[in-house]
């Protein structure tokens, strides 16, 4: 488990993490970490104090990032109404690696290789600690509300119940 440290994407993640003096080391998880709850589990934490990295696109084809705690599902017809949208559009495995450069059960919400609008659960505030995908299914990193706020410029919002 220990090359995961190696991965393209996880060492995309460090130096972001570096960029932005967060201090939260990446842990690599012996089971997979591609849900909430499983990040929850194998973290022994709360599933709400995981940052689920949720892709979407815009009606202008352009993707959008929803930093949503575990304990949410996403309210596509809500977030799409905050932002002007028409609707949240899905998108495929490809389309996320497309864009992001993360495969699906790892997209941190940092670290992309094109830009992003991004959005974070103003219910991730309600936790002191958070920890987020760090671009692999095994690799979480610790951080807190406030420096997702600050590294990522998402807009707060409620994003679902």
């Amino acid at each position: 488990m220990e090359n995961i440290r190696q991965n393209a994407s996880v060492q995309r993640v460090l130096v972001k993490l570096r960029e932005h003096d967060i201090t939260g080391e990446v842990r690599v998880l012996s089971e997979s970490a591609r849900t909430a709850q499983e990040a929850a589990d194998a973290l022994g934490i709360l599933v709400g104090q995981v940052a689920s990295s949720i892709v979407f696109k815009l009606d202008d084809d352009s993707p959008l990032l929803v930093i949503t705690s575990g304990r949410h599902r996403v309210d596509t017809a809500l977030v799409a109404k905050n932002l002007g949208q028409e609707k949240l559009h899905r998108v495929d495995a490809d389309y996320v690696k497309n864009r992001s450069g993360f495969s699906i059960g790892g997209v941190s919400p940092l670290a992309w290789i094109q830009p992003v609008t991004a959005i974070i659960d103003e219910a991730l505030n309600d936790y002191e600690v958070v920890w987020a995908a760090a671009g692999h299914p095994h690799a979480v990193y610790q951080t807190t509300f406030a420096e997702l706020l600050e590294c990522t410029s998402a807009k707060p919002m409620v994003v679902g119940e």
